[in-house]
């Protein structure tokens, strides 16, 4: 009888996992299998043992059937149930059965450093044709924790992502490779340093030039959290997985306008879940992830020990697969080519496979993850960069690159060098000239008045001569252009009034000499962006490039073409991304604006290639690169992954014009928040804010359904990032152009190619 009861048990749990699953008792008339098993539970003795396994047998003859019936009618949104369930496999389970042996760092359960992300070294036995042999990885991963509040849900505070960077450069050091294991609905949203979407960006930015294979397995994959472990060499996503740019009752209210402890209609939920395209099908056909890792029916389940077999076979051969790639012979590449679709059949690669890398194969892997992400989302917007549109223009962009390749890293070092040797030269003649002269100097100086040998040096250059301290007029806002608000006759009310006693501000006024600021407090009002690019950049310098790159529907997510056709219609523009080139003072930059005015300043698969041709222009021409983020709400949801995966595509081009020896600086204004401050834009060396502006991972709303909290009003304040370190400085908008100029100056190394 006790060996029916465990039967009962588990036809009760698999009960249990349909109904979480489709959310209705009705579906497939499960509330009446749930009655019939608690009948024969609650009479189980008044049947034969004969009768028992009859009864039993049926039973789960018709939860089978049920449970293909399901399988082969999943929704999308069913898949996100499945992978929300407290049956489903965890990181832990992974660690148990997929490697030989571990040690988590960092601490253990509730006395870790973040319980929700785990860091182990582990090992693998392999097995070689004549004996076997140890390797060793690093796994980085979230864990969800099954019902072990302290792990958070698998969602990780900041210092969670930081152990992470921390342990992935203990294996870069120790030149072992990376295995990450992806678990998360999402990022804590919290600021205090080191601040959600900072480190997120700090993680990606690393990742972008690790030296070593890294692998990903995405089970849970929700947005920003999802890519601070996400970026790697080789993606693979479990077939009920999903992977989203925010979870389908995030996209749901917003798309639904729904208020603040609203209720969000199921359908609609439902709805977004499918238009999203987050199946590992979806994320496959678009190129997000490079394989799917095959579960059981329903998903992978804590106790379905063959999916882990299998899963630990699929990491070592995508661990092979990128170790192969970087070969010098062709006949290992060519072998890697094939690798994908030979490991299908292959129980475990029999040939001893080394995954420590020379130099030369370090600096293929790097290549190959540059190339890899820089094609990412190519179909998710209309037009070519200009840079490749014809024979004639590639020519050109040939022939820029050889030219200031010559100009600067050629003959400008040459020069650098000479005037070094020159320099020292000097140097140890003035030394000997001072040795024999000192004592007449001594005599001159006693006999002249002091103070014609006090006259103070000037310490910070300002472009034409003067003390930093005095007005440039050449830096002076221009009167080129007034903004149109300046038009209406009324006044406004400064939102400081009562703290401060501001007055009212005559409109006229306020946005013409006053440039948008409250002549009391400071306080700045929100300005088109068309203001800064007349009264910022040199009259007549600015020439846009890369117009034509045009937003679209990549999805096909329903309503949202039209949406976009008339933000195109508003704007006059194809792209919330403005890309161009200009001067500041004579200095040649580059820079790329985002605004408000197309879909509130959203990154999609177009903005996020503008972008990187920006910096591809500036690494070639040898320009500082500017990013003024007049407003952005983050990662556009309409595009789904294809949104996503711009962070860590963006990021690669940021650190590959960092690492060439640009200076890249960026500047925040008004609204600035989610995936790209995350990423290209939290990655920077030198981030300002514009006075009165607003800069964190998510906004008051997400942050208080999230954790509960209630924030602060100015939580996200430029101030408030100031001290968290997360900006270098806050900057008046009537300074903005002097501002920038000195920081062009004096950022970067003094070498730089235009000083």
């Amino acid at each position: 009888m006790k060996e029916q009861l465990q039967q009962l048990h588990q036809l009760e749990t698999r009960l249990d996992y349909l109904l979480q699953i489709k959310q209705t008792p009705n579906w497939g008339n499960l509330a009446g299998f749930q009655a019939g098993c608690q009948q024969l539970r609650r009479d189980i003795y008044e049947y034969s043992e004969h009768e028992i396994d009859g009864e039993i047998r049926s039973l789960d003859e018709s939860i089978s059937f049920l449970e293909e019936r399901a399988e082969e009618q999943l929704t999308p949104m069913e898949r996100v149930r499945i992978v929300r369930s407290i049956q489903r496999f965890s990181l832990r389970d992974i660690l148990e059965n997929c490697y030989d042996d571990y040690t988590e760092l960092g601490g253990e359960d509730d006395a870790n450093i973040d319980p929700a992300m785990i860091c182990a070294k582990a090992t693998l036995t392999r097995r070689g044709k004549k004996k076997s042999y140890v390797a060793t990885v690093m796994v980085i991963g979230q864990e969800s924790g099954h019902g072990e509040e302290f792990r958070n849900g698998g969602s990780c505070r900041p210092e969670g992502n930081e152990k992470a960077l921390r342990y992935m450069k203990v294996a870069e050091t120790e030149h072992i490779p990376i295995h990450f294991y992806v678990f998360t609905p999402g990022s804590y949203p919290v600021e205090e340093y080191p601040g959600a979407a900072q480190q997120i960006a700090r993680n990606l930015y690393a990742m972008t030039k690790l030296r070593v294979p890294m692998v990903s397995f995405i089970s849970e994959g929700g947005s920003g959290g999802a890519e601070a472990i996400g970026l790697s060499d080789y993606r693979m996503m479990a077939s009920h997985g999903y992977y989203s740019v925010i979870s389908p009752e995030g996209a749901a209210a917003i798309e639904g306008r729904i208020r603040e402890g609203g209720k969000v209609p199921r359908e609609l939920v439902e709805s977004c879940a499918h238009r999203m395209r987050l199946t590992a099908l979806d994320n496959l056909n678009h190129g997000t992830i490079d394989r799917i890792v095959q579960e059981p029916p329903l998903g992978a389940r804590r106790d379905d020990f063959s999916f882990f077999a299998t899963l630990r076979k699929e990491m070592i051969n995508a661990t092979d697969l990128i170790v192969l790639s970087t070969k010098s012979f062709k006949l290992f590449r060519s072998h890697a080519m094939v690798a994908g679709e030979a490991q299908k059949n292959q129980p475990e690669t029999a040939d001893k496979i080394v995954w420590d890398l020379s130099n030369e194969e370090t600096n293929r892997l790097l290549q190959n993850r540059s190339k890899k992400y820089l094609a990412m989302a190519a179909h998710g917007y209309i037009g070519q960069p200009e840079s490749q549109q014809s024979v004639a223009t590639q020519t050109k962009t040939q022939a820029e690159h050889l030219y200031y390749t010559l100009r600067y890293d050629v003959l400008k070092n040459h020069k650098k060098q000479l005037s070094k040797v020159l320099n020292d030269v000097s140097a140890e003649g003035s030394a000997l000239v001072r040795t024999l002269t000192s004592p007449l100097q001594s005599i001159i100086k006693f006999l002249t008045p002091e103070a014609e040998y006090n006259t103070p040096r000037l310490l910070t250059y300002t472009g034409n001569g003067t003390s930093a301290n005095q007005r440039v007029d050449v830096l002076e806002i221009s009167d080129t252009y007034t903004s149109p608000m300046a038009n209406e006759d009324r006044t406004v009310s400064c939102p400081n009034a009562e703290r401060h006693g501001c007055k009212d501000l005559w409109v006229p006024d306020l946005y013409g000499e006053f440039g948008g600021a409250c002549e009391t407090c400071g306080h700045h009002f929100p300005l088109e962006y068309q203001w800064y690019l007349q009264n910022v950049f040199d009259p007549g310098s600015i020439e846009f490039f890369n117009d034509h790159i045009e937003a679209r529907n990549p999805l096909s997510y329903s309503g949202f073409s039209e949406r976009l056709e008339a933000a195109k219609q508003k704007t006059g523009r194809k792209s919330s991304n403005i890309t161009f080139t200009g001067s500041i003072d004579g200095i040649n930059i580059v820079a790329a604006v985002l605004y408000s005015d197309f879909r509130n300043g959203t990154v999609g698969s177009a903005e996020g290639e503008k972008f990187v041709q920006a910096c591809k222009l500036a690494q070639r021409k040898k320009r500082p690169l500017l990013a003024y983020v007049h407003t952005t709400g983050g990662i556009r949801i309409q595009e789904g992954t294809l949104g996503v995966v711009q962070m860590p595509k963006c990021t690669m081009a940021v650190r590959e014009y960092i690492d060439s020896g640009g200076l890249y600086i960026v500047v925040y204004d008004n609204n600035s928040y989610a995936g790209p401050v995350a990423s290209f834009l939290g990655c920077s060396p030198y981030q300002f804010a514009i006075r009165s502006s607003r800069i964190g991972f998510a906004g008051p709303r997400v942050i208080r359904e999230t954790t509960g909290i209630n924030i602060a009003p100015n939580y996200h304040s430029a101030r408030n990032a100031l001290r968290r370190g997360h900006i270098q400085g806050i900057w008046d908008r009537r300074d903005f152009r002097r501002n920038l100029h000195k920081s062009l100056l004096t950022m970067g190394s003094s070498s730089l190619y235009y000083h």
